[in-house]
């Protein structure tokens, strides 16, 4: 940790003469749709000089297949988790130190040494949350059990009004948690058995779309909807009726990262980006937006108070044992479920 102090003052320094300069040039920021507040990349831009272009993605499946195949020209990419730890193996980002940034102290435990980068080596914490299911509670009868039954095995009056997020990993792990299998099961059967219920929920889902979760919810284009905990939230600030379910039989914990590509055009840019981002008054307005949790010391004094309050992100104590965090499946793992998800949407 001293060596860590040590770090982050000298890279403080650079930092700060950095900005105090006006950085120049340029920032490409591949980012998940809906995923980051408009007024903070103008600020950014207007405090560092540096002009940002956006550029988004619907899954961590798009992302890396785009720069597998070469397509480069991005600075900072946003994975979660289990993508992260693929990314460092095949070799598509760059070391950034973390911790030696000057907001680098500020990451707050359990973050500070997650399992898919247990030093920050290569990547930074972004925004954390869970991934359930969201319901419009006027338009059932009565309350829906807290369990991916209501998902799977749907009530007559949710059959054709769900919409599952068009992600693979998570509508995967959703079966399996439903099934009582491991989600990076290697049994043949098993995977089976998660295609199988998958099948047979299909006619039920209105579609697989991970983009507009909330106003899909808001106009009533569907009833219930596979989604982020923080998009629930967004959803419930203009549709009160909304309620968000932890399902008993477990729920997937993610963190989504920032990350710069080992090609970064702009990798320098990048590095002030980063950093910008770790301070508190900044990862607040990103929660504030997305309506999840940051990683970041000193931003619950910037948080609104409708975030501290909504169930949906700041989850019941008692639901805590149904948290599943997002791993990193064997190769085998990866292979079956990829081949059910393409059985799945063929």
């Amino acid at each position: 940790m001293k060596r860590h102090l040590i770090a982050a003052a000298s890279a403080a320094a650079l930092l700060a003469g950095a900005t105090a300069a006006k950085a120049e040039g340029e920032l490409f920021l591949y980012n998940w749709s809906n995923y980051f507040p408009p007024e903070l990349l103008t600020k950014f831009e207007e405090e560092t000089g540096i002009a940002v272009t956006l550029d988004v993605y619907d899954s961590n499946e798009t992302m890396l297949a785009k720069l597998q195949a070469g397509a480069g020209g991005y600075d900072v990419i946003v994975p979660s988790g289990y993508m992260v730890a693929i990314l460092i193996e095949e070799g598509l980002a760059q070391r950034i130190d973390t911790f030696e940034m000057a907001n680098g102290s500020k990451i707050v435990a359990p973050h500070d040494a997650p399992f898919f980068d247990p030093e920050r080596l290569y990547s930074a914490p972004y925004m954390w949350g869970t991934t359930g299911v969201t319901y419009n509670s006027e338009r059932v009868e009565g309350e829906l059990e807290e369990s991916w039954k209501e998902v799977f095995e749907p009530r007559p009056e949710l059959q054709g009004q769900i919409a599952m997020l068009n992600d693979e990993v998570e509508v995967y792990n959703a079966a399996a948690y439903y099934l009582g299998f491991d989600k990076c099961t290697e049994a043949p059967e098993e995977a089976q058995a998660i295609l199988d219920l998958l099948e047979a929920q299909k006619p039920h889902v209105k579609m697989y779309q991970s983009d507009g979760t909330i106003d899909r919810m808001i106009s009533g284009e569907v009833i219930m909807h596979h989604q982020w905990n923080g998009a629930s939230h967004r959803t419930s600030a203009e549709l009160p009726s909304a309620v968000y379910i932890y399902p008993e039989e477990g729920i997937t914990f993610w963190t989504d990262n920032f990350m710069i590509p080992t090609d970064a055009p702009n990798a320098e840019n990048a590095r002030i980006f980063v950093n910008w981002m770790l301070a508190p008054e900044n990862a607040a307005v990103a929660s504030n937006f997305t309506g999840y949790m940051n990683a970041i010391e000193g931003s619950s004094d910037y948080l609104d108070d409708a975030l501290k309050a909504n169930p949906a992100v700041n989850m019941p104590a008692e639901f805590a044992e149904r948290l599943r965090p997002s791993i990193d499946c064997s190769v085998q793992a990866r292979e079956l479920r990829n081949r059910v998800w393409t059985r799945l949407k063929s």
